[in-house]
């Protein structure tokens, strides 16, 4: 590392130097020495680097065959990170290196990115880089912003995402005619900073029907704001809603939409999850294999409160919940609840595991305010291998499930399966190109109340262009 030359005896003094450089006074020959050093050094930054990331994988040699041990080789993060050093905006470690004996991690490289984040003179082009960084290793930076606190902060106040999404869908019940849609959605998710701990998010929808190229609907699905600390998390506003069960294919079986109101999380490894507030009830036990419970678009809120615990380490998750709806709209709903009740109790259970590029997963609900036996309960087993990186070109899905949607499901992930019916589900995720992927679901199976003509199916195809 280079010294400061104020106020004592300094490496520059022992360097050799011309007539004339020796001619000119100490602070200006120190300087002299200083800038080369400063030259020196990050040439070795950048070539340390380059040999890292490409030519360190070349070999089992050197220990750091791969300095993203998570990361794949093909990962654009590399040249990303290679362009950066080069033009001096990254700089490694704080003794100049990037340490190329040994295997580079995560919170290493977030380290290095939140440097970058911080300084302000760098070109259009690396700025760029920098942001797409942020998000690669964005839990990362959410950790080390609570560890490192005078790190300075250079980015703007304000970041847009959103996508462009067209999805098609082809129900199909047995005895009936085909009902298709053809819906093209824009999104924006906005998130301005607040302060340290605080930020406020939101998304906004617009849906067009292209099978008729009007009905357009324009909605605030989420505004919310977020305070982080440490182990704790709360939610203030419209909130997404996703029951616990959702974080594998096909998704939740008994929430997957919004509610207004509060949300506060606890823990890290072992999380407690509370919520309250007030739920929009339209088009919940809705769909095109049983519409008979649907509640109509003039349908009550819906209080509602959930609670769930949820344990998430390694390669296991486990966790249970409970949620309660209370509103006029259920006691009204052709016989759903026993004694046309006004409030639903809903318990749930899951359970997963993590082995390779796969995942095994389970969940189960039921209610017993439910009137019909058939009904009461909702449940689906699933696997999943591996999953398309919006990022990363190429890269893939797929999933198999049986999944049996009952009166639990009060707002379930539907792109497959669909309130009232079981059956089997499929489907699988494709990156074409960076922020471009594809997806296709396939559903077969029956009504759970075993009707006439009780066959449901349901093609589902989406393209999302992300930003």
């Amino acid at each position: 590392m280079m010294k400061s030359f104020q106020g004592k005896s300094t490496d520059c003094e022992k360097e050799t130097w011309t007539l004339q450089q020796w001619l000119a006074p100490l602070e200006i020959r120190c300087n002299l020495f200083l800038q080369k050093e400063e030259i020196l050094m990050k040439k070795t930054l950048v070539s340390a680097l380059a040999t890292a990331l490409v030519v360190g994988a070349a070999s089992t040699t050197f220990a750091a065959a791969n300095p993203f041990s998570d990361v794949p080789r093909d990962h654009w993060a590399y040249d990303a990170v290679t362009q950066l050093a080069s033009d001096g905006v990254i700089e490694g470690y704080g003794d100049g290196t990037f340490r190329g004996d040994r295997n580079i991690t995560r919170y290493e490289m977030a380290q290095m990115v939140a440097k970058a984040m911080a300084k302000g003179d760098m070109s259009a082009s690396d700025r760029a880089l920098v942001d797409r960084l942020a998000a690669e290793f964005a839990d990362e930076l959410n950790n080390l912003g609570v560890r490192v606190s005078n790190l300075e902060r250079n980015a703007d106040m304000v970041k847009w995402n959103g996508k462009l999404r067209y999805t098609y869908t082809s129900d199909r019940k047995e005895g009936e005619r085909r009902e298709n849609g053809n819906e093209l959605l824009f999104r924006l998710e906005p998130t301005a900073e607040v302060n340290d701990h605080w930020h406020v998010k939101a998304r906004l929808d617009a849906k067009t029907n292209m099978k008729d190229d009007d009905s357009d609907n324009v909605s605030l699905k989420r505004a919310y704001a977020q305070g982080d600390y440490n182990n704790f998390q709360v939610k203030l506003g419209k909130i997404g809603l996703t029951s616990a069960e959702g974080y594998a294919a096909p998704g939740a079986i008994v929430f997957d939409r919004q509610f207004s109101g509060a949300e506060a999380t606890f823990g890290k490894d072992l999380q407690l999850k509370l919520q309250g507030g007030r739920m929009d009830l339209k088009g919940s036990f809705d769909s095109k294999a049983n519409n008979r419970f649907a509640i109509g678009a003039n349908a009550d809120r819906a209080n509602y409160q959930g609670a769930e615990l949820q344990y998430d380490k390694n390669n296991f998750v486990a966790g249970v919940g409970y949620y309660r709806l209370g509103s006029n709209a259920l006691s009204s709903n052709n016989g759903l609840l026993k004694n046309n009740k006004d409030r639903m109790n809903i318990w749930s259970a899951n359970l997963g595991y993590r082995f390779g590029n796969g995942m095994l997963s389970g969940a189960y609900a039921t209610s017993s305010d439910v009137a019909q036996s058939n009904l009461k309960k909702s449940y689906q087993i699933a696997y999943q291998y591996k999953g398309a990186e919006p990022m990363d070109k190429g890269s893939w899905g797929a999933y198999a499930a049986y999944r049996y949607l009952g009166a639990p499901s009060v707002a379930a992930t539907e792109d497959g399966a669909m309130f009232g019916s079981k059956g089997i589900e499929v489907g699988t995720n494709y990156t074409l190109f960076q922020n471009v992927v594809l997806s296709a679901k396939y559903f077969n199976g029956k009504t759970i109340e075993h009707q006439n003509n009780d066959k449901v199916s349901k093609l589902f195809g989406r393209v999302e262009f992300m930003f």
